[in-house]
């Protein structure tokens, strides 16, 4: 199983770079996970929107759906007979409503009691904590089991989730100083390494970087709870 980074920011990009986008693949499977605002433009360089088996969105916010209503249009050429299934969380309603289009999107309602099986790939999902429904999706393959946490404050059983997890991939909108802060909704970057060394986790790597700050700065916060972090990078690949 590959992973490989198409955006790392939220909730918006810096300069050149886009918001979360994560394809997964092995020798038959394409899925893509999550596809924010530039994702699309990055993904063409991997793979044709029409070859993928599916999308999963872990939530229904802009900087992890905004390319959806523009791959659409390039979904158009599919033959009539050929249809993309996005699974996504049903609320807010509003923007679920918007997934489907014409024949080639149609999207399924995602919740924790979803299970999916594309290919090799088994996804399973979890609930975190954010302002709308928000889904941990945990994949498992050929024995190796990665984490990817969507947006989600940290919460009782986040250790449990990542458990043995190969790799997480955890974003860490947040440094300390902000959850002294009282900030809610998302995770930092000392918490995203402590869930990781909890759960006994080979490999973090921190995501949804904070277009305002240096990602250096999660980074040093996490590797001093665990040292095997690193960050994520538009175009990094990693092998499961």
């Amino acid at each position: 199983m590959q992973l490989t980074v198409l955006g790392c920011y939220g909730p918006y990009p810096v300069a050149g770079e886009s918001c979360s986008g994560y394809l997964l693949q092995d020798e038959e499977t394409t899925v893509l996970l999550d596809c924010g605002n530039g994702v699309l433009s990055q993904l063409l360089y991997y793979c044709e929107p029409a070859n993928l088996d599916a999308i999963i969105l872990s939530h229904l916010h802009s900087d992890h759906i905004g390319d959806i209503k523009i791959l659409r249009y390039m979904l158009l050429n599919m033959p009539t007979n050929q249809s993309l299934t996005v699974y996504a969380p049903s609320e807010p309603t509003k923007e679920f409503e918007l997934i489907p289009y014409k024949h080639c999107l149609q999207v399924k309602p995602l919740s924790t009691t979803t299970k999916i099986k594309l290919g090799r790939m088994y996804f399973s999902f979890t609930a975190g904590v954010h302002s709308v429904p928000s889904y941990i999706a945990t994949v498992e393959m050929n024995g190796k089991k990665l984490v990817y946490s969507g947006d989600t404050e940290y919460f009782d059983g986040l250790n449990d989730v990542v458990k043995g997890a190969d790799l997480f991939l955890c974003e860490a909108n947040y440094l300390r100083q902000d959850i002294e802060k009282g900030h809610a909704n998302h995770l930092a970057a000392f918490q995203a390494a402590q869930a990781a060394a909890a759960g006994g986790v080979k490999r973090l790597v921190l995501t949804h970087h904070h277009p305002d700050r240096n990602p250096l700065q999660a980074l040093a916060e996490a590797q001093q709870v665990f040292p095997p972090t690193e960050l994520a990078r538009t175009g990094s690949v990693y092998f499961l």
